[in-house]
């Protein structure tokens, strides 16, 4: 199972969930965030990051054309969107869309696009709220990527339902943006074993 370390802020943290063994590093492009990131100082870590690692930027109801720019000044490989338009035909950079599920009929949306689910809540990422996993029950996941809640207790519990990925940020953190190297281990040992 791939795994994706998300709020990354700071270099220390980047090169040690690439050592716990994380497939992807997420940067908060979104200034309410506490985990927010400028485009310069993400491409300051990501000019130092090893080769395979996908580096992604989340969005929120961001311009496509702000989009691309950040991509390009800060080398980003990949767009996380959460937005509430659903027109990005024009968007340059590769993209996946985030799913803020509120009931069971929200994680069929893009059900033939890879995409991250998590549960819906006012705020815009990292608050920690576990989506019900039950309504994951006999749906094809192999493309879902869930966040939310997740935590090295409770990775087992949804190991064998065939997402495709993990999504986790405030669940391996000492504080919000500063990640803890033991939860970071233990989790990604736990979600890959």
């Amino acid at each position: 199972m791939k795994v994706k370390i998300c709020g990354i802020t700071n270099l220390e943290d980047a090169l040690l969930s690439i050592e716990a063994g994380a497939d992807a590093l997420g940067f908060l492009f979104y200034e309410k965030s506490p985990r927010y990131i400028s485009p310069e100082k993400a491409k300051d870590i990501i000019s130092k990051l090893p080769p395979f690692v996908e580096k992604v930027g989340l969005f929120v109801n961001e311009s496509v054309e702000n989009i691309d720019e950040i991509a390009k000044k800060s080398g980003i490989t990949l767009a996380q969107l959460h937005f509430e338009i659903e027109d990005v035909s024009d968007l340059k950079t590769p993209y996946i869309r985030v799913i803020r599920a509120s009931k069971r009929e929200d994680i069929l949306k893009f059900e033939n696009e890879y995409r991250i689910v998590d549960a819906f809540v006012e705020e815009y990422g990292g608050m920690g709220k576990r989506i019900d996993i039950s309504w994951f029950d006999g749906i094809d996941t192999s493309k879902v990527i869930l966040a939310g809640g997740l935590s090295s207790e409770n990775v087992s519990e949804v190991k064998d339902l065939g997402f495709y990925a993990l999504d986790i940020s405030s669940g391996v953190e000492e504080r919000k943006g500063k990640k803890s190297k033991e939860k970071v281990f233990e989790f990604i040992r736990k979600a890959k074993s």
